[in-house]
């Protein structure tokens, strides 16, 4: 059985290890391989606990081994106060298709719908390609919205678009 938890300082090798390994074997990351650092993993992980979530899956057979993240945090700018942003999300390439990123997702906007109504938006970004993915956001309640041509350069010679996404809390309150 699968069990969610919050990340913590304590997981940033273990998470690193993760992207790593995603970001190697599978396309489903902007970032490859050699640019995944220890302080791009720990940047979005102190983003995500001082103004956002982070939650992880462990390996149930390895308890040294996170197999899921997923990721989300507020921009600086006050104007975006009600928006969750930097969506990422990296599960195991060995543990793909048992429903640990539906779960993980669900867990995270469940979450967000019940705890956090400092928050209207939650936003992310899919390549153009990644038809699976898209087909994925669309059924747990993101919309496109919009396509940015050309946005990822792939190699010397071939571009692909961006496709921005979101999905609105129907918990959402203005704070005063």
């Amino acid at each position: 059985m699968f069990q969610i938890r919050q990340a913590n300082s304590t997981d940033l090798n273990k998470i690193y290890a993760l992207y790593k390994k995603v970001a190697t074997e599978t396309t489903g990351l902007a970032r490859s391989g050699d640019e995944i650092i220890v302080d791009y993993v720990q940047n979005f992980m102190e983003n995500s606990s001082n103004t956002g979530i982070e939650l992880v899956v462990d390996n149930p057979a390895n308890s040294n081994q996170i197999i899921a993240e997923i990721h989300c945090y507020k921009l600086i700018p006050r104007t975006f106060s009600h928006v969750l942003s930097e969506l990422t999300i990296a599960v195991d390439p060995d543990h793909q298709g048992q429903g640990i990123g539906r779960m993980i997702f669900t867990h995270l906007l469940d979450f967000i719908t019940n705890s956090r109504p400092d928050v209207l938006r939650v936003e992310l970004i899919s390549r153009e390609f990644n038809l699976k993915a898209i087909s994925f956001y669309e059924s747990i309640g993101f919309t496109r919205e919009g396509k940015f041509e050309k946005r990822i350069r792939s190699n010397e010679n071939e571009f692909e678009a961006d496709i921005p996404m979101a999905w609105f809390n129907p918990n959402f309150k203005t704070l005063k």
